[in-house]
């Protein structure tokens, strides 16, 4: 029977933030497992180097608050880590953490903050389509993960939460070969839902105090939600964070892919805490999910209508370029190498894209929208 721990509470308040974080892991029976000399590590969501109050990254209040909690019970050996997008190195890494507002953290000696940029081939049960992942080595490494996730829409696959969030544990510029290896949507659900299941985090924890809606994971809006939700259960975890946010959960794609492989326990949910509901207003979508509306036409012309909105309404990138400053961040992150810097512009090849939107995740000026050729 999975648990979903959920509080509401209203701010990042750390007192507050604290006593929430520590009755979500105490109904989880997390004091059960921890131990002294364990290698703990807490993967945040550190997509970019954006401050708090943009939703793009983990609050650091709520980390503070599960190393605190982590500290009161005997655990010492505290690591924050994540591969954000972009180069996986320590200068990388320390500028993000710079502007996450993450360094104060490491400062008081609550924890320490990755800086190792080594990686490891780790293998996967028998029976998985993906056969082995490389994954940042304080993952390999660790005795223990608590997933800290962040609560957003997203350009690529719809929604993203503690299941999606995994995929920062694959370093640096080899994320946009996991695309270019998996460019069909389906496809990449599914080997997101391996990845979870391979990492298999021992807990999940979702800071959707603010959360983000509309053009996420990066160039969304803040929307409140108040709540923090945690359970050892990452993909029943998704299934309720995603109906919280008034989003269909099979209409995500590795929700639903977890839902077709029996990962899903929607119907023994039990709630020790607060019973999270549905928004009163959902989220808004991003863009590039819109749907087609396919059921509108008769059978015999489903197909090929789906075939010609496929090209007259796929949605590629489109660089604004009065907001361009050439930084190449895009460049760097496309995994089909479509975009090019010149003139301190970028410019983007519509052919071959496969709409993964790594480039729009990683453009620190918002540059990037959503285009068709019509729509």
């Amino acid at each position: 029977m999975p648990d979903i721990a959920a509080l509401y509470t209203n701010h990042y308040d750390e007192t507050e933030v604290y006593r929430q974080v520590s009755a979500l892991l105490d109904a989880l029976h997390v004091p059960d497992d921890v131990k002294p000399g364990m290698k703990v590590v807490l993967k945040l969501n550190l997509l970019t180097g954006r401050a708090p109050e943009y939703c793009v990254t983990t609050h650091p209040s709520v980390v503070r608050a599960v190393a605190l909690y982590l500290r009161e019970h005997g655990i010492t050996d505290i690591t924050a880590a994540d591969s954000p997008g972009g180069p996986f190195t320590v200068e990388a890494l320390t500028n993000i953490y710079k502007a996450c507002r993450m360094l104060p953290l490491e400062e008081e000696g609550l924890l320490k903050l990755n800086r190792d940029v080594s990686w490891k081939t780790v293998s996967c049960p028998e029976g998985f389509t993906v056969k082995s992942f490389n994954r940042i080595s304080v993952i390999a490494d660790a005795d223990y993960v608590i997933n800290l996730a962040k609560m957003k829409t997203h350009g690529m696959v719809r929604f993203t939460c503690g299941i999606k969030n995994l995929f920062g544990t694959i370093p640096g510029l080899q994320k946009p070969e996991m695309h270019y290896r998996y460019p069909n949507l389906k496809e990449f659900s599914h080997m997101l839902v391996e990845l979870a299941r391979s990492a298999h985090p021992a807990v999940t924890l979702v800071d959707a105090i603010d959360a983000m809606e509309g053009d996420g994971p990066h160039g969304g809006t803040v929307r409140h939600v108040g709540l923090l939700l945690a359970s050892r259960d990452i993909f029943t975890l998704d299934y309720v964070a995603a109906q919280v946010a008034g989003i269909d959960p099979l209409s995500v794609g590795m929700i639903a892919d977890a839902v077709e492989n029996g990962l899903v326990k929607e119907k023994e949910i039990s709630y020790p805490l607060d019973t999270p509901k549905p928004l009163e207003v959902p989220f808004t979508l991003p863009k590039a999910t819109d749907i087609l509306f396919l059921s509108r036409f008769p059978a015999f012309l489903r197909k090929p209508v789906q075939k010609v909105a496929s090209v007259l309404f796929h949605p590629v990138p489109k660089l604004d370029p009065s907001k361009c400053v050439g930084c190449g961040r895009c460049a760097e992150s496309c995994p089909r190498h479509l975009i090019t810097v010149s003139g301190g512009k970028a410019h983007f090849t519509r052919k071959d894209c496969i709409s993964c939107f790594c480039c729009q995740e990683m453009c620190p000026m918002k540059a990037i929208g959503v285009k068709r050729l019509l729509g």
